[in-house]
């Protein structure tokens, strides 16, 4: 039994092949462009990402079931006839239409955003991205009177120009602000609040089902990516936890069977999956900038290669009260303020490369601190909190988020498990339970007092205000 995982990324594209015995592969991966036309636009060609799926389906050679983990809120438009796409991707990190949430947000439309969708108004989510396509590009508009134009996630796009099927999972509809959260349907008063015509939008599924086939092969599951980290992790009951350091950083928290709606504290209530029509939801906190604060540094020629950041010879740069804030596309939960500034503060004569690269480590450790805190208020969270993405490589930056949580931080020398979560639910479509691959984990634990780990924290509040304030 071979099952093939998409897991269709920010910045790459990889396909994983698991086999029943526990076996666990890579088979091949492909990056893709970013696109920045103006300043905060972040777009991909959708004909790119499309080419790199069926390349990386080609080098997996037979397989059972197929599984698709897809970017979340990155969205656009194409021909419902030819396929043709209308737009670029806009990716989940764009903020175009930042002047179109400010105008709904004052026009007072956060509660019914915050009541039916559980998520706050931000130009983060799909749907202000999918009314500025219908507002602003001929050819949507050409293609919405003909009675032609398909507005979706990239996932739904993937599996309409694959398999013929226009349709999108639970967990990716929820995080387009146009999806009721209690029916797990297209709310008609959110797609009118924003400008989205509902019959352009693709049919909202289980997260495990049927998604057509490529070729003989069935796609059994879709998912967004977070989701599929989550399920990988072994997430399974409430209050187990994980926070994956891609080119952003996204905890995510297992609340069961119950929605906890906690907009005062910058949380999103989500679905983590639906399986035989029973959602198990989360909540969810992002960070906007974990690897790309990273690779800015490195542009910037602060380290030339990611072994530099294993470790440091100086105290924690925390300590010595320099403090960088990764708020390079604003600031997530729980503060959600898209005109945040990144910015260092107690930088000295004496600052060194290798102290900003500490610091901006510690930086992104501490504003996944700032997310787990603002959970804790809700939930018992897990004490062993298990974490992965490229930072979890960094010996320095695992026990450094230890010591500013006060938890027992996991890492596995295995770190496909977004892939693993999507193929272990495409699987699952087949009536097959896969095997967790063969895998050893480190265990870090806290060496600081829970006293000095607040004075972190407090220090890096402070910082936090400060790029609030600078304007």
């Amino acid at each position: 039994m071979r099952i093939a995982a998409l897991d269709q990324g920010t910045t790459s594209t990889r396909v994983l092949v698991v086999t029943q015995n526990g076996s666990a592969d890579i088979q091949h991966s492909l990056r893709h462009q970013q696109h920045h036309p103006h300043p905060g636009w972040v777009e991909h060609d959708p004909l790119e990402l499309l080419s790199n799926i069926q390349r990386c389906l080609e080098s997996t050679g037979r397989v059972d079931a197929i599984g698709i983990a897809n970017q979340g809120e990155s969205c656009l438009a194409w021909d419902a006839k030819t396929g043709e796409p209308l737009s670029p991707v806009i990716v989940w990190q764009d903020n175009r239409t930042s002047g179109e949430i400010a105008k709904l947000r004052i026009d007072g439309a956060e509660m019914l955003t915050l009541e039916r969708a559980g998520l706050p108004l931000d130009p983060y989510f799909s749907a202000s991205k999918l009314a500025w396509i219908v507002q602003n590009l001929p050819a949507a508009q050409s293609a919405l009177k003909a009675g032609r134009l398909r507005l979706g996630t990239t996932d739904a796009y993937f599996l309409d120009r694959l398999a013929g099927v226009f349709a999108t999972d639970v967990t990716t509809a929820s995080r387009t602000s146009l999806m009721n959260l209690s029916t797990g349907q297209w709310d008609t008063d959110l797609c009118e609040l924003f400008g989205v015509p509902i019959e352009t939008l693709p049919e909202i599924r289980d997260t495990v089902g049927h998604f057509g086939e490529i070729g003989a092969t069935p796609i059994t599951a879709s998912i967004v990516d977070q989701q599929a980290s989550l399920y990988g992790h072994g997430c399974r009951a409430e209050g187990d936890a994980k926070i994956t350091f891609g080119t952003g950083a996204f905890a995510l928290t297992l609340t069961g069977d119950h929605i906890i709606r906690a907009p005062e504290k910058g949380l999103l209530a989500t679905i983590a999956w639906q399986i035989g029509g029973k959602p198990t939801y989360a909540m969810d906190g992002g960070v906007y900038d974990a690897s790309a604060a990273v690779e800015w540094a490195g542009r910037l020629g602060l380290f030339s290669d990611f072994s530099e950041l294993a470790s440091f010879d100086e105290s924690p740069a925390i300590s010595r009260q320099l403090a960088f804030v990764p708020a390079l596309s604003g600031l997530g939960c729980p503060h959600w303020d898209r005109s945040a500034s990144a910015l260092w503060v107690g930088m000295n004569g004496g600052t060194t490369r290798q102290d900003l690269c500490q610091s901006l480590l510690e930086g992104v450790a501490l504003r996944s601190a700032e997310v787990i805190t603002a959970m804790d208020g809700f939930l018992n969270v897990t004490d062993r909190l298990s974490i992965d993405g490229g930072l979890a490589r960094s010996p320095y930056f695992a026990q450094f988020l230890s010591d500013a949580l006060q938890r027992c931080i996991v890492t596995q020398r295995f770190d496909e498990l977004t892939s693993f979560g999507c193929a272990a639910l495409a699987a699952k479509g087949i009536g097959v339970d896969l095997k967790p691959p063969h895998n050893t984990s480190t265990k870090f634990r806290p060496k600081i007092s829970p006293d000095e780990a607040l004075g972190w924290r407090a220090t890096f509040s402070d910082a936090v205000k400060r790029c609030r304030d600078w304007r």
